[in-house]
């Protein structure tokens, strides 16, 4: 597998080549390059140059001892991107990662051609921040694994995504290093997309998942991206890309038709 070093951290990527615009896929929160591997291949099979990094503190990157802003991962993808000679890829955010795509193109506007933000808790509802302080206490606890666990069970998932796929899923999460997870999770909290308003001006699509509680608070969302497009997938939980693939990618599919031909 491929490799980037910037300053004393090691990250790695996957990269399928190709001649069309390329796509930068961007995983969430104690997750790994894998958790797009059903856009990657959609995306491979239109021609398109597919990267997908393990973030700092993930998958087979190096996991430093540090805080985890939003900012430090959105700085590596944009390095990465430099790094590789992307010219304008489309970023691909699911969770964590669409806050990252977010991030990218209000701090980098000429950087991407356009942003896709998987069920992202970008502006978070208020009951959702509420509940963070807590959760964070208890991740920094010896028994964080299970706290983890049952985070993940009981807000993440309908009764009706694959149980299958959900064991592999917390399985991969819990192995996740507890100081990161804890930092990450921390950054999530502290981020303020606010500061973005009037400074996403590519084409944007947020794709909710099918779940009682918004992951994020649409119409602030709206507020701060004017031009946002949005659709909702049908019996899936905050795993999406994964549990209803084919939905996910018809949705982005159209919007990347739509928005980019022109500039294709």
């Amino acid at each position: 597998m491929p490799f980037l070093q910037r300053q004393s951290v090691t990250f790695h990527f996957e990269r399928t080549e190709g001649r069309g615009q390329p796509v930068v896929l961007i995983h969430g929160w104690c997750c790994d390059r894998t958790f797009l591997s059903p856009q990657a291949d959609y995306f491979s099979k239109l021609g398109h140059q597919i990267i997908s990094p393990d973030l700092r503190g993930h998958g087979l990157s190096d996991k430093p001892r540090q805080p985890y802003p939003i900012k430090v991962f959105a700085d590596d993808v944009a390095w990465m991107c430099g790094e590789l000679n992307l010219s304008k890829p489309i970023l691909v955010g699911h969770s964590m990662g669409g806050i990252v795509a977010f991030d990218i193109a209000a701090r980098y506007p000429n950087l991407p051609a356009a942003i896709v933000m998987l069920d992202s808790a970008i502006v978070l509802p208020a009951a959702a921040r509420q509940n963070i302080p807590l959760f964070i206490e208890k991740l920094q606890r010896s028994d964080y694994v299970n706290t983890l666990r049952h985070f993940i069970e009981s807000v993440l998932f309908l009764p009706s995504d694959d149980r299958v796929r959900k064991a592999g899923i917390l399985d991969l999460m819990s192995g996740a290093p507890q100081h990161v997870m804890t930092a990450a999770y921390q950054g999530l909290a502290d981020y303020d997309a606010v500061e973005a308003r009037g400074r996403i001006t590519v084409p944007s699509l947020y794709i909710a998942a099918n779940e009682p509680s918004p992951r994020s608070d649409m119409p602030r969302l709206k507020d701060i991206i004017p031009q946002l497009n949005a659709g909702q997938t049908v019996g899936s939980g905050h795993f999406c890309q994964l549990e209803v693939p084919e939905q996910i990618n018809a949705m982005i599919g159209r919007f990347v038709r739509l928005a980019l031909v022109p500039n294709l």
